[in-house]
């Protein structure tokens, strides 16, 4: 039968098949490449043990490192228990389907919520099955405040995610890399390659393309220890210091001064621009004091957007506090969405390509300066440490800061790169605005 992915249930793998009738009891732990199945997997186990195994308060508890992606796993388990148990799902009254929760006649329930920075905010459930996704980017203070909601109730824990490297910056084993150790987990080893609906020419190209260690990390499903987080918890940390969380009804800071020192705010926006249904659009804000200090103001998230709707998000948020410039990569997927902007009456000085891929030679053409990438990397991190740059709160743009790994290439240049890098993309090119010397006449 061919594969559908709107119905991934009819054509489950065999490792699929064999983890989803698991024993509820046993701890599971799924260490695969990108697209292999992963979460219909997780999603499908989870509407079965509801409705086969768990009866009245033995709730199952979804996490990922934002609420979006938990979301996505509940979302595909309504989805499932729609079609396979509709008379057992409940769909109306008091405990209908939302975006949190989904109940069934049994009594058992599941539950998605964000993790935010430690999973703080989750202590006190009890929980039957605790089902963590993306686990390798999460915080060892996550499971020291989750895994303690299984005692009582005598449950389990299955964690799932590609991996990303063993230790942290100060050399700990990071604690996912740990439970790959641990006899307690039943293992799943899943690799892109073993997959059957992933594209064989795809993968060559990318194995040609992509730097051996990381095509290895990110497809083969394989621990790499030469791979280090470019931003550490304490550096985030740091930088992190306005208490204020985004909303679609109140995305920006209103407490952002409009001077400092007597120094008026100039404002630029950073955007990293998602191929069309895919990924995320993230646009972001932020205010320069003179050349010396960076607030973070705004941070818009979309996805499914078309070119011209993206282009419209961003000239509405330039309008907001009249943005002296926009950067964009105009050579990547952006390059759509940055000649719409620069054909539009007044924006040919709005609006700059930050091109990721960009290089220049020296004088002899024999070495060749960094690439614009690593150079916007490191400016950010060169604010950071010297506690130029203030950044809101934010569980969607922590998790995407520490997501970022490095590398350095044959000729000794760093290659950071990540597999939830969207905002921050979005955040460096924003950052180089410390450099941006244009006059301000022409902003308004």
């Amino acid at each position: 039968m061919e594969y559908d992915l709107n119905q991934p249930w009819l054509t489950l793998d065999d490792w699929q098949k064999e983890y989803i009738n698991t024993p509820p009891e046993q701890d599971c732990f799924l260490l695969t490449g990108r697209q292999v199945g992963k979460t219909a997997a997780m999603a499908i186990k989870a509407v079965e043990l509801c409705v086969h195994h768990f009866g009245k308060g033995q709730n199952i508890l979804i996490n990922s490192i934002t609420e979006k992606q938990a979301y996505r796993m509940l979302a595909r388990a309504e989805v499932y228990a729609r079609i396979k148990y509709p008379k057992i799902l409940i769909t109306t009254g008091r405990k209908k389907p939302t975006m949190h929760q989904i109940n069934f006649t049994t009594g058992a329930g599941i539950f998605c919520y964000a993790a935010g920075e430690s999973g703080e905010g989750l202590r006190g459930d009890t929980i039957k099955k605790l089902m963590t996704d993306e686990g390798s980017r999460m915080s060892e203070e996550y499971y020291i405040a989750t895994i303690p909601m299984l005692s009582v109730s005598k449950g389990s824990h299955d964690v799932s995610s590609t991996p990303c490297g063993t230790h942290d910056n100060d050399g700990r084993e990071l604690w996912f890399y740990k439970a790959s150790k641990d006899p307690h987990y039943k293992k799943f080893y899943v690799s892109a390659e073993d997959c059957p609906r992933h594209n064989k020419e795809f993968l060559q190209r990318q194995r040609e393309s992509m730097p051996q260690l990381k095509y290895a990390q990110e497809f083969l499903s394989q621990f790499i220890n030469e791979f280090v987080r470019l931003f550490s918890d304490a550096l985030i940390d740091k930088c992190m210091v306005i208490q204020r969380s985004f909303s679609s009804e109140h995305p920006a800071d209103p407490n952002c001064p409009t001077a400092l020192d007597g120094v008026p705010v100039s404002h630029f926006i950073g955007a990293d621009i998602a191929r069309f249904g895919e990924d995320q659009n993230v646009f972001i804000d932020v205010a320069r004091f003179g050349r010396e200090k960076i607030r973070m103001v705004e941070m818009q998230i979309s996805t499914h957007q078309s070119v011209v709707q993206t282009a419209d998000a961003i000239k509405s948020m330039r309008e907001k506090h009249k943005a002296r410039k926009v950067y964009i990569d105009a050579a990547g997927v952006g390059g759509g969405v940055y000649d719409i902007l620069l054909a539009t009456s007044g924006w040919s000085n709005r609006i700059e390509s930050l091109e990721n891929a960009k290089r220049s030679l020296d004088r002899d053409d024999e070495k060749r300066i960094p690439l614009m990438k690593e150079a916007m990397y490191m400016n950010l991190i060169t604010l950071m440490e010297q506690g130029k740059i203030e950044l809101i709160k934010d569980p969607e743009l922590a998790a995407s800061l520490r997501s970022v790994q490095y590398e350095y290439d044959e000729k000794g240049r760093l290659r950071p790169f990540g597999s939830y890098t969207h905002a921050a993309e979005a955040l460096v090119r924003a950052a180089w605005c410390i450099k941006d010397k244009t006059l301000a006449l022409w902003a308004a």
